[in-house]
């Protein structure tokens, strides 16, 4: 099968996978194999079987991939489920992703919400939705941002560390406003907010306002807010 073929679905019925150029489901499509394509567009519903790599994945409806998925450029503004391993490499999410597996990459933007049953691994990772990572969640940088919500995570590790209160732009008046909850953080840089955690470990910790920890353990520094708490703080000598 030629790599310059298009499949275009704008009914329903099931076709064979292969190599395409252009993928572009409208309507509700299966595709049974192993699929390597440029551009996978999901405007209505699709169900890929096997494993699917992709240039670009494009997701305006639903989609449901049950094996594992690889892309270099990832949209959802729908639902997206990958039932294996997902490496999405920039990705950006304004609906919904669902990863019954590991998710990794190098960048991830979530505005929307993800749910993770193995660990999340990126270079950067920014949330300014929701998030529910059964595993450990680890990046260079995480930067979340708490507008609504419950985020949480098993661990999260990384280099630098920032969890912030965001007001909800759409409800800026409104009382909710999102939490964050981990059984272990650690990071060199550490900056938190609104987060309950077992354990904090940083060389520079700042627990700022609305936080519950047990246990911090620092290098360098440690300050934190009068309106958070901390059961238990201990400074670690440096290596």
């Amino acid at each position: 099968m030629g790599k310059s073929e298009n499949l275009i679905i704008n009914g329903s019925g099931s076709y064979p996978g292969g190599r395409y150029d252009k993928i572009s489901i409208r309507g509700e499509g299966t595709i049974v194999n192993d699929v390597e394509c440029s551009i996978f567009n999901v405007y209505g519903t699709s169900e890929s079987v096997e494993n699917v790599t992709a240039g670009s994945v494009k997701i305006i409806g639903e989609a449901e991939f049950q094996g594992n998925i690889e892309v270099k450029e990832t949209l959802v503004m729908g639902t997206m489920k990958v039932d294996g391993k997902a490496y999405l490499k920039k990705v950006k999410i304004l609906g919904l992703l669902e990863v019954g597996e590991k998710l990794s990459g190098d960048e991830a933007t979530i505005k929307g919400s993800i749910v993770v049953n193995g660990d999340v691994e990126y270079e950067r990772f920014d949330s300014s939705g929701d998030f529910e990572i059964k595993g450990l969640l680890t990046a260079d940088t995480i930067m979340v941002g708490l507008r609504f919500g419950q985020s949480s995570a098993e661990e999260i590790g990384g280099g630098k560390i920032t969890v912030k209160r965001k007001k909800n732009s759409l409800f800026p008046f409104g009382k909710e406003v999102g939490f964050l909850t981990a059984k272990v953080i650690e990071g060199d840089d550490v900056y938190l907010e609104n987060t309950k955690a077992d354990i904090v470990r940083g060389n520079m910790v700042k627990i700022g306002p609305g936080c519950q920890i047990g246990l911090v353990e620092y290098t360098n520094e440690l300050a934190h807010d009068p309106s958070s708490t901390i059961k238990q703080s201990q400074k670690n000598k440096g290596e």
